[in-house]
């Protein structure tokens, strides 16, 4: 549970870092949208990689990713990915 929290805790970091928007999370997942670029377009091109996160088309939550805590190295993978795509470093 404690490295849940850690991993958590430094992801939501480099979220924040990456301009991501979200509430604090006491769960093993962070619900978080990117002012500059549409959930689904993330979606696609995390999928186009093979990352996986959830995303519902849904009304009011159609503009969020719901991504669950990973081991470190996976979340690094996926950092490295968000930089990727949204162009930043």
């Amino acid at each position: 549970m404690d490295r849940i929290i850690s991993t958590r805790e430094w992801f939501s970091g480099e979220l924040r870092r990456l301009g991501f928007e979200f509430c604090p999370s006491s769960a093993n997942f962070v619900f978080a949208a990117h002012p500059g670029m549409r959930a689904d377009e993330i979606f696609n091109k995390l999928k186009q990689r093979k990352i996986y996160v959830r995303y519902f088309n849904q009304p009011r939550i159609d503009n969020y990713l719901r991504i669950t805590v990973g081991t470190d190295e996976q979340m690094g993978v996926l950092v490295n990915a968000l930089e990727d795509i949204l162009g930043t470093c």
